[in-house]
């Protein structure tokens, strides 16, 4: 079965906010999959890279790259904005950090720290503070902070099928 790309789904967030610590608990998760999915795989099958894609360790890096866009975007709450900042198209900062020259162990423990740190963020949120609606800047729809971890999530899970797919 051919995959549906990220860029072209689409979502509906029509959910209740009452779902956000089920939301949490699969971004709390998002690190033991990481490990499970990695713990038989040499560091060089990490770093194998299929044509132009990522490698394993580069997915893994990005997933710890974007912890600071969804920091980001509890700031956009929390400040009222209309609209949520965007994520860098070109995955610049993932495709020039060399993820490659690290260990699994370190990318998984650099994103777990990063991941750790998000969940935190999203636990201080009051509940005026969970009912703000900003535009996603690419899907053009209101998103709630449920709406943006439960989208985190997703994201989570489709790079943790890229990566399943990589694997020998």
């Amino acid at each position: 079965m051919q995959r549906t790309k990220w860029i072209e789904r689409k979502f509906n967030f029509d959910f209740p906010s009452g779902l956000f610590p089920v939301v949490l608990e699969r971004l709390r998760g998002t690190t033991a999959r990481l490990k499970d999915l990695t713990s038989t795989l040499s560091e060089a099958n990490a770093e194998f890279k299929p044509g132009d894609k990522w490698s394993i360790k580069e997915h893994i890096g990005h997933l710890s790259d974007l912890e600071t866009l969804h920091e980001g975007r509890i700031e956009d709450f929390l400040a009222r904005k209309e609209t949520l900042r965007a994520w860098d198209t070109t995955n610049a900062e993932t495709n020039n950090a060399n993820h490659n020259q690290a260990t699994i162990s370190d990318l998984i423990d650099k994103f777990y720290n990063k991941r750790k740190t998000f969940i935190a963020r999203l636990e201080q949120l009051n509940d005026e503070t969970h009912e703000v609606k900003d535009i996603h800047p690419r899907l053009k729809v209101p998103m709630r902070p449920v709406d943006m971890a439960y989208f985190t999530a997703e994201h989570d899970d489709h790079h943790l099928t890229s990566i399943r797919e990589l694997i020998p």
